[in-house]
């Protein structure tokens, strides 16, 4: 597999689009911190890191949807930057997604986090994905 990223968002996605409560994806540990985010910012009901001795474990993501209505709280998820074209961006040029209504995900030198977060801790990084 040359872009792991990409599964995951793909099975994400997948997982939504056929209304899935759960989803496994094998684990790494930039998986587990692109997690982590969108557990913080409540694009997902919970998550759990299942970890196996000789291999490389799995995450399990329960998805978020609206009671009511049965949409999914993530509406698009969208990869920025891939194997063959990395996004970096600076400071003065972090994105802004549905004008501040939805999150890119940033890679920097401060761990995994969100665009917002990188303008107060004024870092740039890597773009890996939109969220919204």
């Amino acid at each position: 597999m040359t872009d792991p990223i990409a599964d995951y968002l793909t099975r994400l996605r997948n997982a939504i689009k056929a209304n899935h409560r759960v989803v496994e994806i094998p684990a790494s540990n930039l998986k587990k911190e692109i997690t982590k985010v969108l557990f913080d910012k409540g694009y997902i009901l919970n998550y759990k890191f299942e970890d196996v001795a000789d291999r490389q474990g799995s995450i399990k993501i329960a998805l978020k949807y609206n009671p009511e209505t049965k949409q999914s709280a993530i509406t698009k998820l969208e990869r920025i930057s891939t194997p063959g074209l990395r996004t970096y961006v600076d400071t003065s040029s972090l994105p802004r997604v549905l004008n501040g209504l939805g999150v890119a995900i940033l890679s920097t030198s401060k761990g995994v986090i969100t665009d917002k977060e990188a303008r107060t801790l004024n870092v740039g990084g890597e773009v890996l994905c939109y969220v919204y």
